[in-house]
């Protein structure tokens, strides 16, 4: 014989249902696979360019266009995915994830500038954490592997804050390059593009 269930529980599971299905639709899936690889493949050309440089003014240099490049690329491919998948950027999850990126990066710039003057060395570190600490902000609002990607690049910078500098480089590069690819093509394999 069949259990009745009593509307009380039936009406919980149902409120289960729908706030489960909410959460799964504000999540911002619009972070790019490709992108990521392509970025990934931009920072270890700037790996190999910055370990060639005669100068720690011109190491930093050539990871400054780095960050430039990185940003276009990553914008256009956010961008460009957003418009395929028809998910707002400006709006609910899609805003929430960028308003969460932004003081991160804003914030290690601003380090990085006063270190630059005091500790070089520390650096690739610094990049390293506050990129993995913007990208697990932004991530609570997207889908779980974009925080697990950001927590990888804050163990990087961890470790890179007790490198010498020669050797900060290839943490950026591993960092930068080598996550950005494997996470990118994760990212693309299991949410499209």
């Amino acid at each position: 014989m069949a259990r009745t269930i009593p509307i009380h529980e039936h009406a919980m599971d149902q409120i289960k249902y729908i706030r489960n299905a909410m959460e799964r639709s504000s999540a911002f899936t619009a972070v790019p696979g490709w992108g990521g690889v392509a970025m990934g493949i931009s920072a270890l050309i700037a790996a190999y360019l910055a370990a060639q440089q005669p100068s720690v003014g011109a190491w930093v240099r050539v990871w400054m266009y780095e960050c430039l490049i990185g940003m276009v690329i990553g914008g256009t491919a956010l961008w460009r995915k957003a418009l395929t998948f028809d998910e707002p950027l400006f709006e609910g999850a899609g805003r929430k994830f960028l308003l969460s990126f932004a003081p991160p990066i804003v914030a290690g710039a601003l380090v990085s500038f006063a270190i630059y003057h005091f500790g070089p060395q520390f650096i690739p570190g610094v990049w390293l954490i506050m990129y993995g600490t913007a990208v697990v902000a932004a991530g609570t609002f997207s889908v779980r592997i974009v925080p697990v990607m950001g927590f990888c690049f804050m163990a990087a910078g961890a470790v890179a804050l007790f490198l010498p500098l020669h050797l900060g480089n290839v943490a950026l590069g591993a960092g930068f390059g080598g996550l950005h690819v494997v996470f990118g093509f994760l990212i693309a394999k299991r949410f499209g593009g």
